[in-house]
């Protein structure tokens, strides 16, 4: 498993940041003409590689006004063709389940699958309607990265023990010398980022190098459920990271406070501005309105974050073998009847971090992570089946007359959901109540299920009493 790092800069020379800013905008250029020119459902269809775009660049001199060294809009070329392919696969995802619903005939879906992993689906009518439909034709607007070869740099230490680092410029045989606050060398192929002074050095490495892949996991198999106030609740009922709800509340009201006295401001701008006092305006525009400490701020309160959701999964890769959760990956609907406040809380709802620790933790711990489909895990009883009602952090069986903690009950349900042969991970939500519905219904008629067992020689067939 390939992880990524970031090394950042120390103290760079203003001159050494004015030449690398100057770069990543001509590069940016070359991101956006390869986005125009090949990042539509034409310019997939043309089947051109980065390679066979390179050379026909060469030899129609389309990089002559680039002015930037070969190996830099190669690289930059080859990387933004990669990115119209990923951006292209998150659009398959969804045409996927759209092929789902669309027909139950296992030949019929195979031969739509086939075509659109093949990257076929332009001759046939319905994939070429869908991808049309979600994906989007794309612009770049990336005017602040580099892409340096594994070849293309060097490091160096200086007597002092700092860790330097030179990459090309503009100029052949000119290098940039920027010097890191790391010890340890990048390796590979980088990604420069310039932000606001500072550079950002982007490398991967091998997950099994880091020292937490040595921790082995546990041998457990658990149930996991996404909240609000804590990171994760398993179907122990253990809750990992306590800490979050506490982080993102804050965070969200100190947002609202923030803005809502910037909006203040803005207004006293606009206003001056508005009777000819431009001077005014742009002094409140300069020292009361800038984004630096804002995004520093913002930066700062991500990473702690993602802190927590990470000790959270290793806390419970520690006794779990296989983690079944439910997949974040689909979008969830807006809540439009719930307060101003509790919608703006959960609008950072970290549901990407989560999802991604949870696979990269399992998988450098060597466990298994297993998305499932977590249609109605919160609101059905874990004991019955049956449809409750929740309220708040309680979940109401109005059948068995218990009240459960509910996100255990969800994670619980979770669990179970893993070996369901009836509801997959793609299964639409309809069709998942109906088939809660009919269960609980049976349940409650007492009716026979057959059994999957063949029949017996005398060609009766075995038929149990479902138990309530």
């Amino acid at each position: 498993m390939i992880v990524t790092r970031v090394a950042y800069s120390a103290d760079v020379n203003p001159g050494k940041y004015a030449a690398l800013q100057e770069q990543a905008r001509r590069l940016g250029r070359v991101r956006s003409e390869v986005w125009q020119r090949y990042g539509s459902v034409y310019g997939v269809g043309s089947g051109l590689r980065d390679r066979q775009v390179r050379d026909r660049w060469l030899a129609d001199g389309t990089h002559v006004p680039f002015g930037v060294l070969a190996n830099a809009w190669k690289e930059t070329g080859r990387d933004a063709m990669g990115d119209i392919a990923a951006n292209l696969e998150a659009a398959k995802a969804t045409v996927r389940r759209a092929i789902v619903r669309r027909t139950d005939d296992p030949t019929e879906l195979k031969r739509l699958f086939t075509a659109l992993k093949a990257n076929r689906w332009m001759a046939d009518p319905f994939l070429a309607r869908q991808i049309r439909k979600h994906w989007k034709r794309g612009k770049s607007r990336v005017h602040d990265q580099i892409v340096v070869r594994a070849d293309q740099y060097n490091t160096v230490v200086d007597g002092r023990g700092r860790l330097w680092l030179a990459v090309p410029g503009l100029q052949r045989r000119k290098m940039v010398r920027i010097p890191l606050s790391s010890t340890v060398a990048p390796t590979g192929t980088l990604r420069l980022i310039l932000r606001r002074g500072r550079v950002e050095v982007h490398y991967q490495i091998d997950a099994s190098a880091m020292r937490s892949s040595q921790r082995p996991c546990g041998q457990a198999r658990v149930g996991v459920d996404k909240g609000y106030t804590e990171a994760l609740t398993d179907s122990d009922g253990d809750p990992h990271g306590e800490q979050l709800g506490v982080l993102l509340t804050a965070e969200s009201d100190r947002l609202k406070e923030r803005n809502r006295r910037r909006a203040k401001l803005r207004s006293i701008a606009n206003t001056a501005a508005a009777r000819g006092d431009h001077a005014k305006a742009q002094r409140i525009k300069v020292n009361n309105l800038g984004a630096v400490k804002r995004d520093r701020q913002a930066a700062r309160h991500r990473a702690r974050v993602r802190t927590e959701i990470f000790i959270a999964v290793h806390e419970v890769v520690d006794k779990a073998g296989t983690v079944v959760a439910e997949d974040l990956t689909k979008r969830i609907a807006a809540r439009k009847k719930l307060p101003k406040n509790i919608n703006r809380r959960l609008a950072t709802w970290t549901n990407g971090v989560t999802a991604e620790a949870l696979k990269s933790v399992s998988e450098r711990r060597g466990g298994a992570h297993v998305p499932v489909n977590a249609a109605y895990t919160s609101q059905t009883c874990h004991r019955c089946g049956r449809f409750g009602r929740r309220s708040g952090d309680r979940f109401h069986c109005t059948c068995c007359g218990v009240v459960w903690q509910a996100d255990v009950n969800a994670a619980i349900n979770i669990l179970h959901r893993a070996g369901d042969p009836d509801i997959a991970l793609h299964t639409p939500h309809q069709r998942v109540k109906q088939i809660l519905q009919d269960r609980t219904d049976r349940h409650r008629t007492r009716l026979p299920v057959q059994d999957s067992s063949p029949a017996p020689a005398g060609g009766e067939r075995i038929i149990r009493t479902a138990q309530q």
